[in-house]
Protein backbone atom coordinates (compact mmCIF):
# COMPACT_ATOMS: atom_id res chain seq x y z
CA UNK A 1 0.00 0.00 0.00
CA UNK A 2 1.26 3.17 -0.74
CA UNK A 3 1.84 6.58 1.36
CA UNK A 4 -1.38 8.09 0.88
CA UNK A 5 -4.56 6.45 0.99
CA UNK A 6 -7.00 6.92 -1.45
CA UNK A 7 -11.01 7.46 0.53
CA UNK A 8 -13.99 7.41 -1.26
CA UNK A 9 -16.86 8.81 0.25
CA UNK A 10 -20.20 8.38 -1.53
CA UNK A 11 -23.47 10.30 -0.12
CA UNK A 12 -26.05 12.35 -1.55
CA UNK A 13 -26.15 14.86 0.71
CA UNK A 14 -23.13 17.77 -0.28
CA UNK A 15 -22.87 18.69 3.18
CA UNK A 16 -21.50 15.16 4.01
CA UNK A 17 -19.45 14.99 1.19
CA UNK A 18 -17.71 18.58 2.20
CA UNK A 19 -17.36 17.96 5.67
CA UNK A 20 -15.25 14.79 4.33
CA UNK A 21 -13.31 16.79 1.65
CA UNK A 22 -12.46 19.75 3.95
CA UNK A 23 -11.07 17.27 6.94
CA UNK A 24 -9.47 14.68 5.28
CA UNK A 25 -7.37 17.45 2.66
CA UNK A 26 -5.78 18.69 5.52
CA UNK A 27 -4.24 15.17 6.04
CA UNK A 28 -1.04 14.49 4.34
CA UNK A 29 -1.70 10.60 4.37
CA UNK A 30 -5.09 10.94 2.88
CA UNK A 31 -6.16 11.89 -0.68
CA UNK A 32 -10.54 12.13 -1.21
CA UNK A 33 -12.48 10.92 -3.43
CA UNK A 34 -16.23 11.50 -3.82
CA UNK A 35 -19.44 10.52 -5.76
CA UNK A 36 -22.76 11.22 -5.28
CA UNK A 37 -24.18 7.25 -5.63
CA UNK A 38 -22.94 4.17 -6.11
CA UNK A 39 -23.57 3.91 -9.89
CA UNK A 40 -20.97 7.12 -9.86
CA UNK A 41 -18.77 5.06 -7.27
CA UNK A 42 -18.42 2.00 -8.68
CA UNK A 43 -17.12 4.14 -11.79
CA UNK A 44 -14.41 5.52 -9.63
CA UNK A 45 -13.64 2.19 -8.41
CA UNK A 46 -13.00 0.63 -11.50
CA UNK A 47 -10.88 3.27 -13.07
CA UNK A 48 -8.74 4.11 -9.57
CA UNK A 49 -7.13 2.73 -6.80
CA UNK A 50 -9.28 3.19 -3.82
CA UNK A 51 -8.10 1.84 -0.12
CA UNK A 52 -11.04 3.26 1.57
CA UNK A 53 -14.42 3.32 1.16
CA UNK A 54 -17.52 5.48 2.97
CA UNK A 55 -20.98 5.18 2.12
CA UNK A 56 -24.49 6.06 3.07
CA UNK A 57 -27.28 3.43 3.67
CA UNK A 58 -29.76 4.79 1.91
CA UNK A 59 -29.03 6.67 -0.92
CA UNK A 60 -31.17 6.83 -4.67
CA UNK A 61 -30.99 4.43 -6.97
CA UNK A 62 -28.57 1.93 -5.37
CA UNK A 63 -28.35 2.16 -1.67
CA UNK A 64 -25.20 1.25 0.42
CA UNK A 65 -26.02 -2.48 0.96
CA UNK A 66 -26.22 -3.28 -2.60
CA UNK A 67 -23.14 -0.85 -3.27
CA UNK A 68 -21.40 -2.67 -0.91
CA UNK A 69 -22.24 -6.30 -2.18
CA UNK A 70 -20.91 -5.31 -5.70
CA UNK A 71 -17.76 -3.72 -4.64
CA UNK A 72 -17.27 -6.92 -3.02
CA UNK A 73 -17.38 -8.95 -6.10
CA UNK A 74 -14.11 -7.98 -7.10
CA UNK A 75 -12.66 -6.83 -4.15
CA UNK A 76 -13.62 -8.42 -0.83
CA UNK A 77 -10.81 -6.66 1.02
CA UNK A 78 -11.95 -3.01 0.73
CA UNK A 79 -13.12 -1.61 4.11
CA UNK A 80 -16.36 -0.40 3.33
CA UNK A 81 -18.41 2.15 6.52
CA UNK A 82 -21.61 3.10 6.41
CA UNK A 83 -22.80 6.37 7.21
CA UNK A 84 -26.94 6.38 8.66
CA UNK A 85 -28.84 8.60 11.19
CA UNK A 86 -31.40 5.96 11.98
CA UNK A 87 -28.67 2.65 13.35
CA UNK A 88 -31.53 -0.18 13.79
CA UNK A 89 -30.98 -4.01 14.42
CA UNK A 90 -32.41 -4.88 10.57
CA UNK A 91 -29.63 -3.12 9.12
CA UNK A 92 -27.05 -4.18 11.26
CA UNK A 93 -26.95 -7.36 10.38
CA UNK A 94 -28.05 -6.54 6.73
CA UNK A 95 -24.91 -4.67 6.20
CA UNK A 96 -22.57 -6.30 8.28
CA UNK A 97 -23.34 -9.77 6.58
CA UNK A 98 -22.49 -8.14 3.07
CA UNK A 99 -19.38 -6.92 4.20
CA UNK A 100 -19.57 -3.42 5.99
CA UNK A 101 -16.96 -2.77 8.84
CA UNK A 102 -18.35 -0.21 10.64
CA UNK A 103 -20.71 2.37 11.51
CA UNK A 104 -20.99 5.94 11.97
CA UNK A 105 -23.75 7.31 13.37
CA UNK A 106 -25.02 11.06 12.22
CA UNK A 107 -24.19 13.18 13.15
CA UNK A 108 -21.22 12.56 14.42
CA UNK A 109 -18.32 13.90 15.60
CA UNK A 110 -15.23 15.30 12.69
CA UNK A 111 -12.79 13.57 14.87
CA UNK A 112 -14.52 10.05 14.05
CA UNK A 113 -13.63 9.82 11.21
CA UNK A 114 -9.75 9.30 11.04
CA UNK A 115 -10.97 7.06 14.10
CA UNK A 116 -12.81 4.90 12.06
CA UNK A 117 -10.55 4.51 9.41
CA UNK A 118 -7.71 3.63 11.64
CA UNK A 119 -9.49 0.98 13.34
CA UNK A 120 -11.09 -0.39 9.92
CA UNK A 121 -7.89 -0.56 8.38
CA UNK A 122 -7.29 -2.45 11.35
CA UNK A 123 -10.09 -4.79 10.80
CA UNK A 124 -8.79 -5.51 7.27
CA UNK A 125 -5.62 -6.44 8.08
CA UNK A 126 -7.83 -8.86 10.50
CA UNK A 127 -9.78 -9.62 8.05
CA UNK A 128 -6.87 -10.75 5.57
CA UNK A 129 -5.91 -12.99 8.37
CA UNK A 130 -9.13 -14.30 8.92
CA UNK A 131 -9.52 -15.69 5.61
CA UNK A 132 -5.95 -17.20 5.82
CA UNK A 133 -7.10 -19.09 8.69
CA UNK A 134 -10.46 -20.30 7.59
CA UNK A 135 -8.37 -21.74 4.54
CA UNK A 136 -6.19 -23.57 6.35
CA UNK A 137 -9.26 -24.45 8.83
CA UNK A 138 -6.82 -22.76 11.76
CA UNK A 139 -9.63 -19.70 12.44
CA UNK A 140 -12.41 -20.83 14.92
CA UNK A 141 -11.35 -18.61 17.74
CA UNK A 142 -11.52 -16.02 15.71
CA UNK A 143 -14.08 -16.04 14.08
CA UNK A 144 -16.02 -16.63 17.57
CA UNK A 145 -14.30 -13.42 18.65
CA UNK A 146 -15.29 -11.96 15.38
CA UNK A 147 -18.72 -13.29 16.41
CA UNK A 148 -18.76 -11.62 19.77
CA UNK A 149 -17.70 -8.17 18.02
CA UNK A 150 -20.23 -8.76 15.73
CA UNK A 151 -23.10 -8.97 18.40
CA UNK A 152 -21.55 -6.42 20.59
CA UNK A 153 -21.96 -4.04 17.87
CA UNK A 154 -25.13 -4.87 17.31
CA UNK A 155 -25.72 -4.29 21.20
CA UNK A 156 -24.48 -1.05 20.72
CA UNK A 157 -26.62 -0.22 17.74
CA UNK A 158 -29.56 -1.26 19.37
CA UNK A 159 -28.76 0.54 22.65
CA UNK A 160 -27.99 3.74 20.71
CA UNK A 161 -31.09 3.76 18.76
CA UNK A 162 -33.40 3.26 22.11
CA UNK A 163 -31.07 6.83 23.13
CA UNK A 164 -32.37 8.41 19.66
CA UNK A 165 -35.69 7.11 19.60
CA UNK A 166 -37.10 8.05 23.21
CA UNK A 167 -35.13 11.01 23.66
CA UNK A 168 -36.04 12.37 20.54
CA UNK A 169 -40.20 12.20 21.36
CA UNK A 170 -39.56 14.18 23.93
CA UNK A 171 -41.74 17.46 23.57
CA UNK A 172 -41.35 18.82 27.32
CA UNK A 173 -38.40 20.10 29.18
CA UNK A 174 -40.37 18.90 32.32
CA UNK A 175 -40.20 15.27 31.22
CA UNK A 176 -36.84 14.96 30.24
CA UNK A 177 -34.71 15.05 33.11
CA UNK A 178 -37.13 12.19 34.39
CA UNK A 179 -36.60 10.39 30.94
CA UNK A 180 -32.33 10.84 31.66
CA UNK A 181 -32.59 9.58 34.68
CA UNK A 182 -34.70 5.97 34.03
CA UNK A 183 -33.23 5.69 30.93
CA UNK A 184 -29.28 5.69 32.49
CA UNK A 185 -30.26 2.80 34.63
CA UNK A 186 -31.73 0.92 31.68
CA UNK A 187 -28.81 0.56 29.51
CA UNK A 188 -26.08 0.48 32.84
CA UNK A 189 -25.78 -2.12 35.77
CA UNK A 190 -26.25 0.91 37.75
CA UNK A 191 -27.99 1.19 41.43
CA UNK A 192 -29.02 4.67 41.54
CA UNK A 193 -29.03 7.81 39.34
CA UNK A 194 -28.84 11.60 39.63
CA UNK A 195 -29.26 14.42 37.76
CA UNK A 196 -27.61 17.73 39.40
CA UNK A 197 -28.09 21.34 37.74
CA UNK A 198 -24.80 23.05 38.57
CA UNK A 199 -26.28 27.04 39.63
CA UNK A 200 -23.85 29.37 39.44
CA UNK A 201 -21.45 27.29 41.46
CA UNK A 202 -20.59 23.85 41.20
CA UNK A 203 -20.51 23.69 45.24
CA UNK A 204 -23.72 23.83 45.61
CA UNK A 205 -25.86 21.50 43.15
CA UNK A 206 -29.37 21.77 42.99
CA UNK A 207 -30.98 17.90 42.19
CA UNK A 208 -33.56 17.70 39.80
CA UNK A 209 -33.73 14.21 39.18
CA UNK A 210 -33.11 10.84 40.53
CA UNK A 211 -33.78 6.72 40.20
CA UNK A 212 -32.84 3.89 42.70
CA UNK A 213 -33.09 0.41 41.87
CA UNK A 214 -34.01 -2.11 43.95
CA UNK A 215 -37.48 -4.57 44.60
CA UNK A 216 -39.33 -1.41 44.09
CA UNK A 217 -38.03 0.66 42.24
CA UNK A 218 -38.31 4.74 43.02
CA UNK A 219 -38.40 7.94 40.79
CA UNK A 220 -37.55 10.84 42.67
CA UNK A 221 -35.70 9.11 45.53
CA UNK A 222 -33.08 11.35 47.90
CA UNK A 223 -29.97 10.14 47.98
CA UNK A 224 -28.81 8.87 51.36
CA UNK A 225 -26.18 11.85 53.68
CA UNK A 226 -23.19 9.80 52.58
CA UNK A 227 -24.34 9.71 48.91
CA UNK A 228 -25.11 13.40 48.67
CA UNK A 229 -21.74 14.58 50.19
CA UNK A 230 -19.94 12.47 47.59
CA UNK A 231 -21.69 13.61 44.49
CA UNK A 232 -22.21 17.13 45.62
CA UNK A 233 -18.65 17.98 46.88
CA UNK A 234 -16.73 15.92 45.40
CA UNK A 235 -18.24 14.46 42.21
CA UNK A 236 -19.58 18.21 41.28
CA UNK A 237 -15.58 19.69 42.05
CA UNK A 238 -14.02 17.25 39.86
CA UNK A 239 -16.58 18.01 37.00
CA UNK A 240 -15.96 21.32 36.42
CA UNK A 241 -13.49 20.37 33.31
CA UNK A 242 -16.50 19.35 31.60
CA UNK A 243 -14.61 16.24 31.01
CA UNK A 244 -16.59 12.50 31.70
CA UNK A 245 -15.40 10.92 34.68
CA UNK A 246 -15.45 6.73 35.35
CA UNK A 247 -14.06 6.27 38.84
CA UNK A 248 -13.44 2.49 40.61
CA UNK A 249 -13.03 2.25 44.17
CA UNK A 250 -10.19 0.51 45.60
CA UNK A 251 -8.26 2.97 47.78
CA UNK A 252 -10.50 6.09 47.29
CA UNK A 253 -12.05 6.56 50.80
CA UNK A 254 -14.86 8.98 49.83
CA UNK A 255 -15.98 6.46 47.88
CA UNK A 256 -16.10 3.51 50.22
CA UNK A 257 -17.44 5.96 53.18
CA UNK A 258 -20.68 6.30 50.58
CA UNK A 259 -20.52 2.31 50.10
CA UNK A 260 -19.68 3.27 46.56
CA UNK A 261 -17.79 0.60 44.36
CA UNK A 262 -17.82 2.85 41.04
CA UNK A 263 -19.29 5.77 39.84
CA UNK A 264 -20.09 7.19 36.39
CA UNK A 265 -20.42 11.36 35.86
CA UNK A 266 -21.62 12.84 33.17
CA UNK A 267 -21.17 16.68 32.20
CA UNK A 268 -24.14 18.35 30.66
CA UNK A 269 -23.36 21.58 28.86
CA UNK A 270 -25.51 23.45 27.13
CA UNK A 271 -24.25 26.43 24.53
CA UNK A 272 -20.63 25.04 25.94
CA UNK A 273 -22.17 26.45 29.46
CA UNK A 274 -21.56 23.71 32.09
CA UNK A 275 -25.48 23.25 32.88
CA UNK A 276 -25.69 19.96 35.01
CA UNK A 277 -23.91 16.26 35.89
CA UNK A 278 -25.25 12.76 35.83
CA UNK A 279 -23.74 10.60 38.02
CA UNK A 280 -24.60 6.81 37.83
CA UNK A 281 -23.63 4.92 41.20
CA UNK A 282 -22.81 1.04 41.97
CA UNK A 283 -22.92 -0.10 45.00
CA UNK A 284 -20.16 -1.91 46.86
CA UNK A 285 -21.07 -5.59 45.73
CA UNK A 286 -22.33 -4.69 42.38
CA UNK A 287 -20.27 -4.70 39.35
CA UNK A 288 -18.17 -1.83 38.43
CA UNK A 289 -18.55 0.18 35.32
CA UNK A 290 -17.00 -0.23 32.06
CA UNK A 291 -15.75 2.16 29.60
CA UNK A 292 -18.95 1.17 27.42
CA UNK A 293 -21.18 2.43 30.34
CA UNK A 294 -19.11 5.81 29.99
CA UNK A 295 -19.71 5.75 26.22
CA UNK A 296 -23.43 4.73 26.59
CA UNK A 297 -23.90 7.89 29.19
CA UNK A 298 -21.86 10.17 27.14
CA UNK A 299 -23.93 9.74 23.68
CA UNK A 300 -27.39 9.62 26.18
CA UNK A 301 -26.11 13.52 27.22
CA UNK A 302 -25.04 14.43 23.85
CA UNK A 303 -28.17 13.73 22.98
CA UNK A 304 -30.25 15.12 25.54
CA UNK A 305 -27.97 18.24 25.64
CA UNK A 306 -29.21 18.49 22.22
CA UNK A 307 -32.91 17.85 22.91
CA UNK A 308 -32.95 20.28 25.61
CA UNK A 309 -31.68 23.26 23.25
CA UNK A 310 -34.72 21.87 20.72
CA UNK A 311 -37.28 22.05 23.16
CA UNK A 312 -35.84 25.34 25.06
CA UNK A 313 -36.46 27.29 21.51
CA UNK A 314 -39.86 25.99 20.84
CA UNK A 315 -41.14 26.39 24.04
CA UNK A 316 -39.72 30.34 23.93
CA UNK A 317 -41.23 30.83 19.99
CA UNK A 318 -44.63 29.76 21.29
CA UNK A 319 -44.87 31.36 24.02
CA UNK A 320 -43.82 34.54 22.08
CA UNK A 321 -46.35 34.02 19.47
CA UNK A 322 -49.15 33.90 21.80
CA UNK A 323 -48.27 36.89 23.89
CA UNK A 324 -48.15 38.51 19.91
CA UNK A 325 -51.49 37.18 19.36
CA UNK A 326 -52.87 38.36 22.83
CA UNK A 327 -51.63 41.55 22.36
CA UNK A 328 -53.65 42.07 19.10
CA UNK A 329 -56.61 41.07 21.04
CA UNK A 330 -56.23 43.61 23.47
CA UNK A 331 -55.77 46.30 20.74
CA UNK A 332 -59.75 44.75 19.77
CA UNK A 333 -60.71 44.98 23.05
CA UNK A 334 -59.19 48.57 23.44
CA UNK A 335 -61.05 50.28 20.64
CA UNK A 336 -64.73 48.70 22.80
CA UNK A 337 -64.51 49.57 26.23
CA UNK A 338 -67.92 47.51 26.23
CA UNK A 339 -65.77 44.56 25.42
CA UNK A 340 -63.28 44.54 28.16
CA UNK A 341 -62.23 41.41 28.92
CA UNK A 342 -64.97 39.80 26.83
CA UNK A 343 -62.75 37.13 25.70
CA UNK A 344 -60.97 36.07 28.97
CA UNK A 345 -64.51 35.75 30.20
CA UNK A 346 -65.67 33.43 27.66
CA UNK A 347 -62.34 31.45 27.58
CA UNK A 348 -63.61 31.24 31.68
CA UNK A 349 -66.99 30.28 30.33
CA UNK A 350 -65.81 27.68 27.90
CA UNK A 351 -63.17 25.95 30.32
CA UNK A 352 -65.29 25.62 33.13
CA UNK A 353 -68.34 24.13 30.59
CA UNK A 354 -65.66 21.56 28.84
CA UNK A 355 -64.40 20.46 32.05
CA UNK A 356 -68.15 19.72 33.05
CA UNK A 357 -68.21 17.83 30.10
CA UNK A 358 -65.09 15.59 30.42
CA UNK A 359 -63.06 17.62 28.40
CA UNK A 360 -59.25 16.01 28.20
CA UNK A 361 -56.12 18.29 28.61
CA UNK A 362 -55.52 18.98 25.18
CA UNK A 363 -59.14 20.26 24.38
CA UNK A 364 -58.79 22.40 27.42
CA UNK A 365 -55.40 24.07 25.97
CA UNK A 366 -57.09 24.15 23.03
CA UNK A 367 -60.31 26.01 24.56
CA UNK A 368 -57.81 28.30 26.36
CA UNK A 369 -56.24 29.58 23.38
CA UNK A 370 -58.92 29.60 20.86
CA UNK A 371 -61.63 31.37 23.43
CA UNK A 372 -58.77 34.03 24.01
CA UNK A 373 -57.69 34.18 20.08
CA UNK A 374 -61.77 33.37 18.75
CA UNK A 375 -62.64 37.81 17.66
CA UNK A 376 -59.40 38.24 16.55
CA UNK A 377 -60.15 38.42 12.92
CA UNK A 378 -62.32 42.13 14.45
CA UNK A 379 -58.74 43.81 13.46
CA UNK A 380 -60.34 43.73 10.25
CA UNK A 381 -63.57 45.69 10.95
CA UNK A 382 -63.84 49.03 10.86
CA UNK A 383 -64.81 51.24 13.93
CA UNK A 384 -67.24 52.48 12.36
CA UNK A 385 -68.73 48.92 12.09
CA UNK A 386 -67.42 47.49 15.47
CA UNK A 387 -68.28 50.46 17.62
CA UNK A 388 -71.81 51.48 15.76
CA UNK A 389 -74.07 52.40 19.06
CA UNK A 390 -77.40 51.10 17.26
CA UNK A 391 -78.55 48.13 14.61
CA UNK A 392 -76.08 46.94 11.61
CA UNK A 393 -77.25 47.40 8.20
CA UNK A 394 -76.88 44.10 6.12
CA UNK A 395 -73.86 44.91 4.24
CA UNK A 396 -72.55 46.00 7.93
CA UNK A 397 -73.73 42.06 9.44
CA UNK A 398 -72.07 40.54 6.07
CA UNK A 399 -68.80 42.53 7.45
CA UNK A 400 -69.09 41.55 11.01
CA UNK A 401 -69.56 38.17 9.44
CA UNK A 402 -66.54 37.79 7.91
CA UNK A 403 -64.10 38.27 11.43
CA UNK A 404 -64.18 34.55 11.83
CA UNK A 405 -62.58 33.52 8.36
CA UNK A 406 -60.43 36.30 8.68
CA UNK A 407 -59.23 35.28 12.43
CA UNK A 408 -58.81 31.74 11.36
CA UNK A 409 -56.63 32.47 8.41
CA UNK A 410 -54.69 35.06 10.77
CA UNK A 411 -54.08 31.74 13.21
CA UNK A 412 -53.62 29.56 10.18
CA UNK A 413 -50.69 31.40 8.55
CA UNK A 414 -48.71 30.32 11.44
CA UNK A 415 -48.93 27.21 11.18
CA UNK A 416 -48.98 25.80 14.74
CA UNK A 417 -52.11 25.99 15.25
CA UNK A 418 -54.43 24.06 13.55
CA UNK A 419 -56.71 22.86 16.33
CA UNK A 420 -57.25 26.23 17.22
CA UNK A 421 -58.14 27.40 13.77
CA UNK A 422 -60.97 25.17 13.24
CA UNK A 423 -62.42 26.05 16.18
CA UNK A 424 -62.10 29.77 15.82
CA UNK A 425 -63.72 28.93 11.96
CA UNK A 426 -66.61 27.85 13.20
CA UNK A 427 -67.80 29.23 17.11
CA UNK A 428 -70.51 31.23 15.24
CA UNK A 429 -72.13 28.10 13.34
CA UNK A 430 -75.51 27.30 14.80
CA UNK A 431 -77.04 23.84 15.33
CA UNK A 432 -79.82 24.36 12.83
CA UNK A 433 -77.39 25.34 9.97
CA UNK A 434 -78.60 29.02 9.79
CA UNK A 435 -74.61 30.24 11.47
CA UNK A 436 -72.08 31.19 9.00
CA UNK A 437 -69.40 31.21 7.69
CA UNK A 438 -69.80 27.91 6.70
CA UNK A 439 -73.84 26.89 7.48
CA UNK A 440 -72.74 23.57 9.12
CA UNK A 441 -75.44 21.70 11.16
CA UNK A 442 -75.74 19.40 14.13
CA UNK A 443 -72.67 17.51 15.34
CA UNK A 444 -71.14 18.62 11.89
CA UNK A 445 -70.32 21.42 14.04
CA UNK A 446 -66.64 20.91 15.59
CA UNK A 447 -67.38 20.07 19.71
CA UNK A 448 -65.21 22.65 21.09
CA UNK A 449 -66.79 25.23 18.61
CA UNK A 450 -70.11 24.58 20.04
CA UNK A 451 -68.86 25.27 23.69
CA UNK A 452 -67.62 28.20 22.52
CA UNK A 453 -70.53 29.22 20.86
CA UNK A 454 -72.52 29.06 23.97
CA UNK A 455 -69.76 30.38 26.16
CA UNK A 456 -69.48 33.53 23.97
CA UNK A 457 -73.60 34.12 23.31
CA UNK A 458 -73.91 34.01 27.32
CA UNK A 459 -71.50 36.77 27.67
CA UNK A 460 -72.39 39.06 24.97
CA UNK A 461 -76.06 39.11 26.37
CA UNK A 462 -74.86 39.40 29.92
CA UNK A 463 -72.40 42.20 29.16
CA UNK A 464 -73.68 45.97 28.43
CA UNK A 465 -73.07 46.73 24.75
CA UNK A 466 -72.54 49.87 22.91
CA UNK A 467 -75.57 49.51 21.43
CA UNK A 468 -77.94 48.27 24.65
CA UNK A 469 -77.28 47.40 27.96
CA UNK A 470 -76.82 44.15 29.88
CA UNK A 471 -80.13 41.91 29.67
CA UNK A 472 -81.62 40.26 32.48
CA UNK A 473 -80.44 37.31 34.00
CA UNK A 474 -83.92 35.83 33.36
CA UNK A 475 -83.50 36.83 29.61
CA UNK A 476 -80.00 35.93 29.38
CA UNK A 477 -81.32 32.11 30.44
CA UNK A 478 -84.47 31.94 28.58
CA UNK A 479 -82.83 32.71 26.02
CA UNK A 480 -79.99 30.43 26.05
CA UNK A 481 -82.90 27.54 27.00
CA UNK A 482 -84.90 28.05 24.02
CA UNK A 483 -81.89 27.98 21.68
CA UNK A 484 -80.88 24.32 22.50
CA UNK A 485 -81.56 21.96 19.69
CA UNK A 486 -82.12 25.39 17.80
CA UNK A 487 -79.14 27.19 18.12
CA UNK A 488 -77.02 25.30 20.33
CA UNK A 489 -76.06 21.87 21.35
CA UNK A 490 -78.49 20.68 23.58
CA UNK A 491 -75.95 18.53 25.74
CA UNK A 492 -73.48 21.86 26.20
CA UNK A 493 -76.88 23.89 27.01
CA UNK A 494 -78.05 21.50 29.55
CA UNK A 495 -73.97 21.27 31.59
CA UNK A 496 -74.27 25.59 31.05
CA UNK A 497 -77.30 25.62 33.19
CA UNK A 498 -76.25 23.05 35.64
CA UNK A 499 -73.51 24.95 36.61
CA UNK A 500 -75.12 28.32 35.95
CA UNK A 501 -77.07 26.78 38.70
CA UNK A 502 -74.02 26.19 41.23
CA UNK A 503 -72.51 29.77 40.91
CA UNK A 504 -70.20 28.87 38.51
CA UNK A 505 -70.29 31.73 36.43
CA UNK A 506 -69.92 35.45 37.06
CA UNK A 507 -69.79 38.57 34.49
CA UNK A 508 -68.15 40.91 36.68
CA UNK A 509 -65.05 42.35 34.96
CA UNK A 510 -63.52 42.60 38.56
CA UNK A 511 -63.67 39.04 39.30
CA UNK A 512 -61.56 37.73 36.42
CA UNK A 513 -58.15 37.86 35.94
CA UNK A 514 -57.58 40.17 32.74
CA UNK A 515 -56.10 37.97 29.83
CA UNK A 516 -56.55 38.59 25.98
CA UNK A 517 -60.43 38.90 25.01
CA UNK A 518 -62.45 37.14 22.17
CA UNK A 519 -65.26 37.98 20.31
CA UNK A 520 -68.77 39.01 20.34
CA UNK A 521 -71.98 37.34 20.04
CA UNK A 522 -74.38 35.58 18.64
CA UNK A 523 -76.26 38.73 18.48
CA UNK A 524 -73.57 39.87 15.62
Amino acid sequence: MSDTLNILVVDDDEVILQVFTDFLQRKKEYSILTARDGAEALKIILQKKVDFCFTDLHMPGMDGVEFTMKIHEFDNTLPVVVMTGYPSMDNAITTLKHGVVDFLVKPFHIGDIELTIKRALEQKTLLVENMLLKEEVKGKDRIDRLNKELSEKVRDLNILNMILRRVDWVTSSSDLFDLIVRLSADITNCDEVHFHVLEGSVEKPIPIACFRKGPKPALGAVADGATHTYVTEVLAGEILEGVPLLVNGGHESALSDANICSVVAIPFRIRKKLFGMLSAIARNGSAPFTEKDLYYLNFLAERATFVIENVALYENIYENLFATLYAFVEAIEARDPYTKQHSSRVTEFAVSIGKAMGCSEEQIDLLTFSGHLHDIGKLAIPDSILLKPGPLTTTEFKAIKKHPVIGANIVGRLGLLTGEQRIILHHHERWNGKGYPGGLRGESIPFLSRILAVADVYDAMASDRAYRKRLADEVVLETIREGAGVDFDVQVVETFLSLYEKGEFSTEVDSIAQIPAVMQTGMT
